[in-house]
Parts: structure tokens; sequence; C-alpha cells
């Protein structure tokens, strides 16, 4: 973990949606597990999440399946999370601490999912994850299928929406932040700029330009407004989309891990992956050969679909409950046959 820095794990923000058949032992129990992007707070998706739940109160009428979700901060976007602040510089290194990494994340979020399923395990786990999240997500699936990660986790299938799965840096925004990254003064002193402009700005203008000039709502406002206004939370940004940027290049996973084992009783696909038509943060030459890939293998379990109603990137600030009936739609098929 980052140099010197501890993590309050008691003082993660998260959400949790639990199925009101949770402590049915007569239903197969499934936790959802929602990993965002970033940055990476939960409160984004209280919408997309809540419609999500009224969709599988629906599906647990008509099968004998409880659906359980949860999601959860990443590391740093929350100045209760960990200690000290960051760039403190304490004995004996006399290094500045310093913002949480993606290999941070992937630990984190990990552990997470481990404790969720210890000592009772759910029948099966469906990861979701969005942009980066969906990195994440395939990351854990990886390393759970070369070595597995707990005896009790039993991943069953992935929903990627919106997948920053290769050559992030190839994107219209990825070029933007390469770009800062390869200048030293930009660099090093980004999130300090950034942070000293909104210190500058009375609460009331930023909230001005956020909902009438930006159209975010009130869920996304409240959101935005508590990470820029946080100590570390720009700077745990900016520094982990440095590190995406340099992290998420070639496709790094063996093509066995799309396919379903061989003794695996499974419905639906193994991973799905949901593209915009446009997105600032995948390249369409990417995106398609991403998908090319995924199409000449014949034992592949994955289904792609390239988004036809103009969702864009952030779908969770207007369009979660678009989404949010599409993956309804695919945790229905993945779980379509617990009836009896």
């Amino acid at each position: 973990m980052s140099t010197t820095t501890t993590i309050k794990q008691d003082a993660i923000p998260y959400l949790e949606f639990p199925s009101p058949n949770r402590n049915n032992p007569s239903r197969k129990q499934c936790l959802v597990f929602f990993i965002t992007g970033n940055p990476g707070l939960a409160s984004y998706y209280t919408p997309f999440l809540t419609h999500l739940r009224h969709l599988l109160d629906t599906l647990e009428s008509s099968n004998k399946a409880a659906y359980h979700i949860y999601t959860r901060n990443l590391l740093g976007f929350s100045d209760h999370d960990h200690s000290p602040p960051f760039g403190t510089t304490l004995p004996p290194s006399n290094l500045p601490t310093q913002p949480f990494t993606l290999e941070d994340q992937i630990i984190s979020l990990t552990s997470t999912l481990v404790s969720l399923n210890t000592p009772t395990p759910f029948t099966s786990c469906i990861l979701i994850g969005h942009s980066v999240g969906a990195y994440i997500a395939t990351e854990i699936f990886h390393r759970h299928h070369l070595t597995p990660l707990s005896a009790f986790l039993n991943l069953t299938s992935a929903i990627l929406l919106f997948p920053t799965l290769t050559h992030i840096a190839r994107s219209p925004s990825g070029q933007k932040l390469s770009f800062i990254a390869s200048q030293p003064l930009l660099n090093s002193y980004t999130h300090i700029l950034a942070k000293s402009i909104i210190n500058c700005l009375p609460t009331p203008i930023v909230s001005l330009i956020l909902s009438k000039i930006m159209k975010q709502p009130p869920h996304a406002l409240s959101t935005t407004l508590s990470f820029l206004q946080s100590q570390d939370g720009i700077w745990q940004a900016i520094h982990m989309g440095k590190d995406e940027m340099s992290t998420i290049t070639e496709e790094k996973w063996s093509s066995d891990l799309w396919h379903l084992a061989d003794d695996t009783e499974h419905n639906g696909e193994k991973f799905y992956f949901y593209f915009a038509k446009k997105d600032h943060w995948v390249a369409d030459e990417v995106r398609d050969a991403f998908i090319e890939r995924r199409e000449k293998d014949q034992n592949g379990r994955t289904k792609a679909t390239i988004c036809e109603e103009g969702v864009p990137h952030a779908f969770c600030i207007h369009h979660s409950e678009t989404v949010a009936e599409k993956v309804g739609v695919w945790i229905r098929e993945i779980t379509g046959s617990w009836t009896d």
C-alpha cells in the first residue's frame, strides 16, 4: 500500500441494498458486487443501484434467488478512510504519504469481496464494474482464475459497463491525462492547482456551476461537492488516473479467462461488455479490436453490446434507470435456472 498510509477499513463509505429474502435458507443467495469508476464515490450510483434493487425484487418474485447488492468507495476518496492525509512526511522514512494506486484498489476490493463471503459464502457472486471498475472486476476474476482467492468465493459472471480494459491512454481523455503525466511540472502540481482553484470559489458558486452549467441532478451535485471539498479526493483521482494510463495497456489476460470451466453449471454468459457508441475514455479502434478478439474465440462465453441509445460514459449522472434495466436483464440470464 501507499507509503506509511493507514487504511481505516471501517470508515470506507459503502452502500448496501439487501434482499428482503437475505435470510431465507430455501433461496440461493447471490451477491451483486458493484465496483465504481474514478472518482470512486459510491453515492454517484445511488439511483442506479436503487432502481436495480427494484428490478431484482421483481425478479425474486419469480425465482428462488435472493440478490444482495453491495458497493463501496474506492480508497482515498474519503478523508476519513486513511490516515494521515496524503503528502504528510513521517519518520523514519521521511517520505510523504501518497495516494492509492490502481493495484492498491484491486487488493482492497478483493479483501472486501472475500470478507463478504466469509464465513457464510454466497451461492454465487456477480461482479459489476464501471469504467476502471470494469478493469478491476476483470483483474479480480483473472487472479481468482489463476489461484482461488478464497475457498468460499464463487465468482459467476461479470457485467462490465463502459469498460476501460485496454490502451486507455489512446482515448481522447486518456491522451490529455497522459500529456499531463509527461510534463514534470504539470505531473507534480496539477492536483495542487486544481484544489487551489476549488478552494478559491465559494460553495454557492461551485454549486451553481455544477447544477446550472453541468446540469448535475441533486445526487450527483452533493457527491461532487463532497469530492471537490475533501482534502485528498482530487489528488487521489488524478494520481490514480495517471496510474491507469501506465497500467491499462495491452490486454494481459489469457484467452481461457473468458471460458467456463468444463464442470461448471452456468447460465447466461461469463462476461457481459457494454460499450458506449462514443466514449471519451475508450478509443473506437481499441473497443472494436477488443470485441473482434472476443468474437473470434469460439469457446468464449462473452457478450459485447454497443449502446445505441446514446448513453454516455458517466451514465450514473442522468441515465441510471436505462443502464439498470439492461443489467437487470443480464442478471436474469445469469440466474435464469434458479426456479426450483
